[in-house]
């Protein structure tokens, strides 16, 4: 990247110009005449500018209208045309070729004049993107339907329209080297940890990557321990949830170009709370928030559960539960361990070609498919019933999980623990316990601990856990501060 400085010659300049963007048929070099007697080059990216605005606003004014300074022409100074001539809001100069060339990739368009050795650079940044539309991953029932898009200008606004305070604070960043994507590190001054503030700007810093398409990206370089299912880093397609987050002490990571916006630090109880539960009565949300737990714990343990029993301790059934089952099961020619595995891979698989299928036939062709092949499975005698049912209320219970990146964590460790109950029924499931337990112990979050606020306890902070207590009992946020305006 070259770091040469603009001379006051605008041949020169242009010169410079063309050679660097040489063999790029997009940019834009356009030679003007202000108000017939300024001699200036105009240069931009088609499709990333506002051709409206350039058209309309500056090059028909240039062109038809007349300057405060035509009469005397020695008078015109750079700040005057700064200053006048530029009728939009958003306006800036630059000096260095490095500074020109950012500017103009990044969808602004740089006026170079003659006989200065500075250009104007022109916000005029109008490429097309998505309308703020319901996000698909976090759906509610009464809470708003706008969710954020692919424009980092149009996310940012979104949560600054719902925290309308100067001590929301939006500090930008460019990573990527050849990609050069604009994040943006958001928080609320005097309520977020500083501490968790800084150690994200030296994150953020210490990414060394060509290209930053995705925020997986960026939470890849950020997370604390990649060798983990569970992710360190919650995810969200929401401004409200971003707005009440932020005002429970955490930082928002924006990142150009996604829809998805990182959440920091992430604790393990996200995966119990819904956005729903704030815009439904505090009874209701409470009983959710425990069936949620309940069906989250079922969708880990129930097929190691009826492996370990049926394998290693039959004598916990009920005798005519029992004789039912060994019925079923029998001339299956598999161990319960081997059909549960192979009807959760087949689960895993229907469920994959569902997202990955046109929208319109996805989910009719993965229900039909289980049915189908469920049914054609038991009648074929590779599995038995009991297990069909089995494997269908955990994939049931494990689409319960409001945030996505977690479910997938449980998903997985569905297996190991289906291992565990295989080769030592119960006494396999406590052992994998207890090191499940060990390992969320051990893992933080941006120095934050992932078992937090339960462990280590934190009594004020509890009643946002286990249950969604009525807003009247939360006025005390999370930062000590009195408030009722956030979640």
């Amino acid at each position: 990247m070259s770091t040469e400085q603009l001379s006051a010659s605008l041949q020169k300049n242009e010169n410079l110009l063309k050679n660097m963007f040489k063999d790029s048929y997009d940019i834009i070099f356009r030679n003007v005449q202000m108000f017939g007697e300024i001699k200036a080059l105009l240069v931009y990216v088609d499709g990333l500018v506002d051709t409206k605005t350039l058209d309309n606003v500056l090059l028909r004014s240039w062109m038809f209208g007349e300057s405060a300074h035509k009469q005397d022409k020695r008078s015109i100074t750079f700040d005057n045309i700064l200053e006048q001539l530029f009728p939009i809001a958003s306006i800036q100069t630059a000096e260095s070729i490095e500074d020109i060339e950012k500017d103009i990739l990044s969808g602004c368009a740089a006026l170079v004049i003659d006989g200065y050795d500075r250009t104007v650079i022109a916000d005029l940044r109008g490429f097309e993107h998505r309308t703020v539309e319901e996000p698909s991953t976090e759906v509610t029932v009464q809470g708003p339907r706008e969710g954020f898009t692919e424009s980092l200008n149009v996310n940012t606004a979104l949560v600054r329209r719902k925290i309308q305070s100067k001590d929301l604070k939006m500090e930008s960043i460019t990573v990527g080297s050849l990609s050069r994507t604009t994040i943006v590190i958001a928080y609320i001054h005097g309520v977020a940890n500083e501490s968790v503030v800084e150690e994200v700007r030296n994150r953020m810093r210490q990414i060394q990557i060509d290209t930053v398409l995705s925020g997986n990206v960026v939470e890849e370089f950020i997370e604390d321990q990649p060798f983990t299912v569970f992710p360190q880093v919650q995810k969200s397609e929401r401004p409200d949830i971003v707005a009440a987050s932020l005002a429970e002490r955490k930082v928002a990571i924006f990142i150009d170009g996604t829809p998805l916006v990182l959440i920091v630090p992430c604790t393990l109880w996200t995966a119990f709370q819904s956005a729903d539960d704030y815009y439904e009565r505090f009874i209701y949300a409470s009983f959710t928030r425990w069936l949620r737990m309940l069906l989250i714990l079922i969708s880990l343990y129930l097929p190691s559960f009826y492996v370990a029993i049926t394998t290693f301790h039959p004598q916990l059934i009920p005798t005519n539960l029992l004789l039912s089952i060994a019925a079923a099961r029998e001339g299956v020619p598999f161990p319960a361990v081997i059909e549960a595995l192979l009807m959760e891979f087949l689960f895993e698989g229907l469920r994959e070609a569902g997202i990955r299928m046109p929208r319109q036939t996805g989910s009719a062709i993965s229900i039909v498919g289980a049915i189908v092949i469920g049914q054609a499975a038991v009648q074929a005698g590779i599995v038995s019933a009991p297990m069909v049912i089995v494997v269908s209320v955990t994939g049931i219970a494990s689409l319960i999980t409001p945030r996505y990146n977690m479910g997938i964590a449980f998903r997985m460790l569905r297996f190991p623990m289906l291992v565990c109950s295989g080769f030592f029924g119960l006494y396999g499931i406590t052992m994998a316990t207890l090191f499940l337990l060990i390992h969320l112990t051990n893992l933080e979050s941006f120095g934050v601990p992932y078992l937090s606020p339960v462990a280590p306890t934190e009594r004020s902070k509890l009643r946002d856990i286990f249950i969604r207590a009525p807003w009247w009992a939360m006025r005390t946020q999370p930062s000590g501060k009195q408030g009722g305006e956030s979640k």
